[in-house]
């Protein structure tokens, strides 16, 4: 309804599952990080959970798509079933012929058994996904457990994944089940988005929706959505919809503080009106909100366990930095608005200590990723963007990305595109190995290798690295249909204005005038890394920066 009056395509804030719309945050990462980390367990369960709407079937989407194709897969997500039900169920999901005697425990485990037996002896793995794990009942999960003893003497043939609320942590924690819980090898909590998380989430979904479409929100509906909704992803979408719906019925192109509120009282209840907290609850809000930030932070940075003092004096720390910044804002103005008290929050947030450093070239090769495919994956999860197996390009391009390669451009070429990218490093056989480069300086790189981030001297670097580096890019919808060249210029015209460059002076001179200036190769011509740098200078791109 409203979407054309903001200059969308569609509604941003729809609930529906549109994978256009997929946005992964830092903590969704870590959590599908923790389920593939759970394929290679070897058997036993794998726990996610979360708040209703944070985004666990999001990670289970994703987590589904990325599951290698030797996996045979059972999806139940419907589980308030009975122990027969269950194993019926399970039989039915991994394509298991029903027993003569279909209500017999026995006679299902049995098959089973036989499935994962036949499964381990063709190289097959059986991956058991139950969603909406929270409804399973105590002698279900007793039935699950007793699944994992189905085994050979090398390994366990099946391997559990459970998806629930937070009462399934609970429940885990009864001394009846402690048994199961002994048996989980990786479990991650989803929490709310941060404040900065909930304007990317918002930036990303407004993007999709209208690239070239204005910024509706200021900034005190902003950070008010983020109270209301609690960062939670599903109630940022209720809200933030009411809220434009209500603005567009009001003839406004602006979403003010008040529409936010008003919108949000209709989706959530008369509750999440109330008036901004006053100055001392700001402050224990952004007390609170440091040190969830910071430990968020540890728990996706750090690579393993961290020492018990080394644990205390983070908390020192960050407890200390959550104390100035309730001091600052407890002394702010009466009439400080919501987005002041976020820059003091943000002001007053401890820096992080900095990433681990490798100086030693065989010790990055040693800690490179040796698989191409699973680095090509992991890069488009900083465009939010999950593939499966097949081969990157072909799968990207579903989302509207496209792969770019420059065989020998070096730092130059990364610098220009300034996004992230993957390098192909060689070790002293000549044996290729993979890392993402995230971030880079005058003297360091910034590295992903592995769900791990490292700092990497230039002159290290440069020893097993020979300047190759591939990206993802999008590729703007006018020049996709390589038959509307009309509007294909058009986008380009905008976009050079855009850049400080308007006409009347030919195209073709501009875009010439544009990659000087820039630092690009001349020849007049829009190719790949011209639409990438123009994007990028005039501000209407979407995508992940070093």
């Amino acid at each position: 309804m409203y979407a054309p009056f903001f200059g969308f395509g569609k509604e941003p804030f729809s609930i529906a599952p549109d994978p256009r719309f997929l946005y992964m945050s830092d903590q969704h990462r870590e959590a599908l990080a923790h389920l593939l980390y759970g394929l290679e367990g070897g058997g036993g369960f794998v726990l996610l959970t979360g708040e209703i709407g944070a985004g666990k079937t999001t990670v289970c989407r994703c987590f589904l798509e990325q599951v290698p194709a030797h996996c045979a897969v059972a999806y139940v997500f419907h589980p308030k079933l009975t122990v027969v039900e269950l194993l019926q169920t399970i039989c039915s999901e991994f394509g298991i012929p029903a027993p003569a005697h279909a209500d017999s425990v026995k006679a299902l485990v049995d098959a089973l058994n036989d499935f994962l037996l036949a499964a381990h002896a063709q190289g097959r793995q059986a991956v058991l996904v139950i969603d909406e794990a929270q409804a399973l009942s105590a002698d279900v999960l007793e039935q699950l457990r007793l699944l994992t003893n189905l085994e050979t003497s090398e390994r366990k043939l099946l391997q559990i994944v459970l998806i629930g609320q937070p009462e399934l942590r609970q429940m885990l924690a009864r001394p009846e089940l402690e048994q199961l819980a002994q048996r989980v090898i990786a479990r991650y909590h989803l929490g709310a988005l941060s404040f900065e998380e909930t304007r990317q989430y918002i930036r990303h979904r407004l993007a999709v929706a209208g690239p070239n479409a204005a910024w509706p929100f200021d900034a005190a509906a902003l950070a008010r959505i983020h109270a209301l909704s609690g960062g939670v992803p599903r109630r940022i979408n209720l809200v933030a919809d009411r809220a434009l719906l209500g603005a567009y019925a009001q003839g406004l192109n602006r979403v003010d503080r008040r529409t936010v509120e008003r919108g949000a009282a209709e989706v959530l209840g008369g509750a999440a009106a109330a008036p901004a907290p006053p100055r001392l609850a700001w402050a224990w809000a952004a007390a609170i909100g440091v040190l969830i930030v910071a430990a968020g932070w540890w728990s996706w940075q750090r690579p393993a366990a961290l020492p018990a003092a080394r644990v205390t004096a983070l908390a020192r720390g960050a407890a200390a930095s959550a104390a100035s910044a309730a001091a600052a804002l407890a002394s702010a103005s009466a009439t400080a608005s919501a987005p002041s008290a976020a820059a003091v929050i943000a002001k007053a947030a401890p820096t992080p200590p900095p990433l681990p450093l490798v100086d030693d070239a065989q010790a990055l090769i040693g800690a490179a990723e040796p698989s191409g495919a699973v680095a090509w994956r992991e890069l488009a999860l900083l465009w939010n963007v999950a593939i499966g197996e097949g081969e990157p390009c072909t799968a990207v391009a579903q989302a509207g990305l496209a792969c770019f390669r420059s065989a020998g451009g070096g730092l130059p070429v990364a610098r220009t595109l300034a996004r992230p990218g993957l390098l192909t490093l060689r070790a002293a056989d000549g044996s290729p190995r993979y890392a993402l480069l995230v971030g880079l300086d005058a003297a360091q790189a910034t590295l992903q290798v592995q769900r791990r981030r490292l700092r990497v001297p230039l002159a290290t670097l440069a020893q097993v690295w020979r300047g190759d580096y591939a990206t993802y890019w999008r590729e703007p919808a006018a020049w996709r249909d390589a038959a509307d060249a009309v509007a294909a210029r058009a986008w380009l015209d905008r976009e050079l204005a855009a850049a400080g460059l308007p006409g009347p002076r030919p195209l073709r001179d501009r875009v010439w005038a544009f990659q000087i200036a820039q630092g690009l190769p001349p020849d007049g011509r829009a190719g790949p890394m011209t639409l990438m740098r123009l994007a990028r200078v005039a501000g209407t791109d979407d995508e992940p920066s070093l």
